[in-house]
C-alpha cells in the first residue's frame, strides 16, 4: 500500500513536491481509508485537480516511472537514456524520486532515486524495523567511473552488483539474477494509463488490449459485463470473439474484439463496439485497468479519470474502491479529473490541488493544507469560486 511518493525538478515541478495518502488519526475513518499494518491510517485513493497545463499530469509520471525503472529498466538498450526529463529551467540539475509503501506482509520500504536522463546517480532501498535500516546504497563514483554498491540482506552477488547498467535500477538489475527480494519489488502491480509522453489515447488499439486482458482473465469479463449492464448504457451485456485482420506478417492471426449485447422489444442482437458510445467504450477500457487493480490489489494510476464519461459515472466507479466487497485487498487508486462533482464525494485530505505560476513552475497542495478550510466548507462551490486557487484565470 502507497504511504507517500515525492520528487523534484522533474517536468514541470522543480521544487521538491510530495503526494502524502497517510491520514491524521483525527480524520473520521470512512470506506475510502484503510488501516496500514504498520499502524497508519491511508487513503485508497487521491484526486488530483487543477486547470489545463497546471502539471496534473506530470504530478502522476514520476510514480510511473519509478514502477517502471524498478521493473523493466533491465529491458531497454545499453545505449538507452533515463526517461526523467529535468525542468526546462535546471537541465543540468538531476531529477529526485521517492516513495514508501507497505507490502503484503505489513514491512514499509523507502526507496531513493537521483538521476539525470544519462545515469543514476544515487539508488537506495530502506527497511523499517525499529527504525529505517538500507536494504542496498548505489552510488556513482565520478572519478573512478563505476559504482559502489553496499547491501544488508539484498542477496546479489557482489560481482554482478559492481556490473549494473548506469540506465538500469539496481532492482531490475538483481530481479534478473533471481533475487527474491528484487523480483518481488520488481512485479508491484501498478497500472496505468500513462507512459513518459503522457496519458495513453483512447482508441481502436485500447479497446483491443482490453478485450484481449478480459479474454485472459474469464472472472474479471463477467465483472465488467455486469457492471456496464448495471451502470445502464444501454447494454445487457459484453461478448468476446476473435475476428481474423489482414497482417501479412502473421497469416491467420486474430485478435479479441468486443461486442455490446442489446435487447430491443424482444429481440436480442450484438454490435461491434466500433459503434457503441465512445463512453461505453470509454468504460470498457477503463474497467480493464480497474477491475484487475482490485482483483489483486495494488495500485491504479489513471489520468482524466472521466474521460468520455458521464459525471454520474464517477461515484459508483470510485465506490469499487471503498467497497470491501470489491475491494478486499486494499487496492489505490490515484486520479487526475476535471469533473470538480468528485469534492462533494470524499475528504479534503484526499484531494491534491495543482497549479503552476508565470515562471512555468508547477506546485501541488493536499486540499487540507488550505489555509482557513473547514470541515464543513461546500468544497465544490469554493473550489469553482477560486477560494482554493488551482483554477483557470482568464484576463
Amino acid at each position: 500500500m502507497l504511504h507517500s511518493y515525492a520528487f523534484s525538478n522533474f517536468q514541470s515541478f522543480r521544487e521538491r513536491t510530495e503526494v502524502d495518502l497517510t491520514l491524521s488519526r483525527k480524520v473520521a475513518l470512512t470506506d475510502w481509508m484503510a488501516e496500514s499494518e504498520t499502524g497508519d491510517r491511508v487513503s485508497k485513493l487521491m484526486a488530483v485537480i487543477g486547470p489545463n497545463g497546471s502539471g496534473k499530469t506530470a504530478l502522476l509520471k514520476p510514480l510511473v516511472f519509478m514502477s517502471w525503472f524498478t521493473g523493466q529498466s533491465f529491458q531497454q538498450p545499453v545505449d538507452a537514456g533515463i526517461p526523467a526529463a529535468p525542468h526546462s529551467a535546471a537541465p543540468d540539475e538531476p531529477c529526485e524520486f521517492e516513495a514508501m509503501a507497505t507490502d503484503s506482509e505489513g514491512r514499509l520500504w523507502r526507496y531513493v532515486l537521483r538521476c539525470t536522463p544519462q545515469r543514476v546517480l544515487h539508488e537506495a532501498l530502506y527497511q523499517k524495523r525499529e527504525r529505517f535500516g538500507y536494504v542496498f546504497v548505489r552510488d556513482w563514483d565520478a572519478q573512478s567511473r563505476r559504482y559502489t554498491v553496499k547491501q544488508q540482506d539484498f542477496g546479489l552477488p557482489a560481482a554482478e552488483a559492481r556490473k549494473v547498467r548506469p540506465n538500469v535500477s539496481l532492482i531490475s538489475w538483481a530481479a534478473q539474477f533471481g533475487v527474491p527480494l528484487a523480483t518481488r519489488l520488481a512485479n508491484q502491480g501498478v497500472v496505468s494509463n500513462v507512459n513518459v509522453l503522457g496519458r495513453v489515447p483512447m482508441g481502436d488499439q485500447a479497446v483491443l488490449a482490453a478485450a484481449e486482458h478480459f479474454a485472459l482473465h474469464e472472472n474479471q469479463k463477467t465483472w465488467m459485463s455486469r457492471l456496464l449492464a448495471t451502470w445502464d448504457l444501454g447494454l445487457s451485456g459484453v461478448a468476446l470473439g476473435q475476428i481474423p485482420v489482414n497482417d501479412p506478417q502473421q497469416p491467420g492471426r486474430k485478435v479479441w474484439f468486443p461486442f455490446g449485447q442489446h435487447r430491443s422489444r424482444g429481440v436480442d442482437f450484438q454490435l461491434p463496439f466500433a459503434l457503441e458510445s465512445s463512453g461505453t467504450q470509454g468504460a470498457f477500457v477503463l474497467l480493464s485497468r480497474l477491475l484487475q487493480t482490485l482483483e489483486i490489489g495494488g495500485l491504479a494510476v489513471i489520468d482524466e479519470f472521466e474521460n468520455d464519461l458521464h459525471p454520474h459515472m464517477l461515484e459508483p466507479i470510485l465506490d469499487l474502491f471503498a467497497n470491501p466487497a470489491t475491494n478486499p485487498n486494499q487496492a489505490q487508486l490515484l486520479f487526475t479529473c476535471h469533473a470538480m462533482e468528485v469534492l462533494n464525494l470524499i475528504h479534503k485530505s484526499q484531494v491534491m490541488l495543482v497549479q503552476k505560476n508565470p515562471g512555468c513552475e508547477s506546485s501541488a497542495s493536499r486540499l487540507d493544507a488550505v489555509e482557513g478550510i473547514r470541515s464543513d466548507d461546500n468544497f465544490y462551490a469554493k473550489y469553482m469560486a477560486g477560494a482554493y486557487g488551482a483554477v483557470p484565470v482568464f484576463e
